[in-house]
């Protein structure tokens, strides 16, 4: 198998927490040849989607945990799977990649995540599709609309739907002094939706992560509690991990949505669920791998690569 993997930067990853790492551990683990892509190196010529690609050695070692051997300028097509595996935003150079992947994907390789669902499933809006499962929610560009949500629910969190990693996330309150110049930053004054959900006060036991492979939950999730005095759970925003099992809650939240985003071609998911509510679906480049198979003694990339060996496959034969 010839695996390339399209990420940020490997040399400024810490690998102790980067699920890319983790997978490109297991890949190579089963004898897996690595190519590796930045989004730069893609290009389309003559109606073909090619890359310049570096054939990557990756080992578990915080001192030197990549080596590069030699360069290939090829096809996409050459290659049996692509991770694509960039982090947001997703703006129109991401688009522009998707595109690229889409082309490579009539070559016969096989794409994690599916490059027309990563365009189709905005991470943060798409949770509405799953109404049963979502606090009140309200998406607008609108300040009358959102200072309406703000008086019927008290207590709202207010996001782009753009952002990552608890960037410009926000809590406010009913008679909050500050709403209105927040709302004037996050609509850019009626130019940019903004996402506005009422509140979950079950925030304080954590912002539970959950990865699905191929429609189906991984049996331990990571709670991640904000730190005092914050409102977020993002890890990059300061929040600590702690292992959770999954509830009955849970396992129904998972049981509707994973089965419709494995059929998207969304191989590789992490949704977010605070207390009983779907807060977010990530399908980007989902996290958490490493810190749940820290505490569970799992190995959830291997688990992936086996799947995706078999889809593959699969797909090959069709």
């Amino acid at each position: 198998m010839k695996l390339g993997i399209i990420m940020d930067p490997i040399e400024d990853i810490k690998i102790y927490k980067d699920s890319s790492f983790a997978m490109l551990l297991a890949a190579q683990s089963l004898g897996w040849e690595i190519y590796y892509m930045e989004e730069s190196d893609l290009y389309l010529a003559d109606s073909k989607a090619c890359a310049t690609m570096r054939h990557l050695i990756v080992e578990d070692d915080a001192r030197r945990w990549y080596r590069f051997h030699h360069e290939v300028v090829s096809e996409l097509g050459e290659l049996d799977v692509i991770l694509m595996r960039l982090d947001p935003p997703v703006d129109m150079e991401y688009i522009y990649v998707t595109h690229i992947l889409e082309l490579a994907k009539t070559s016969g390789v096989y794409i994690v995540n599916d490059p027309a669902a990563l365009r189709d499933v905005n991470e943060k809006l798409y949770i509405n599709w799953f109404p049963q499962f979502t606090p009140p929610t309200i998406v607008t560009k609108s300040a009358e609309q959102l200072f309406e949500f703000i008086n019927e629910q008290e207590d709202i969190m207010l996001k782009p739907p753009a952002g990552m990693g608890g960037l410009s996330i926000f809590r406010i309150r009913k008679g909050d002094t500050n709403t209105r110049v927040i709302i004037e930053n996050l609509t850019d004054y009626g130019r940019k939706f903004t996402m506005a959900q009422r509140y979950i006060p079950e925030i304080s036991e954590g912002d539970k992560r959950i990865l699905l492979i191929d429609g189906e939950p991984v049996p331990y999730a990571l709670a991640r509690i904000p730190q005092p005095g914050d409102n977020r759970g993002n890890l990059a925003a300061g929040g600590t991990g702690r292992g959770a099992e999954l509830t009955d809650r849970d396992m129904e939240i998972c049981k509707t949505v994973g089965p419709v985003l494995r059929d998207m071609g969304l191989v590789f998911v992490g949704l977010d669920i605070i207390g009983n509510y779907l807060t977010e679906i990530n399908v980007t480049s989902p996290t958490c791998i490493r810190e749940i198979d820290s505490i569970f003694k799992q190995n959830i990339a291997s688990d992936l690569m086996q799947v995706i060996k078999k889809n593959c496959l699969a797909a090959r034969k069709a």
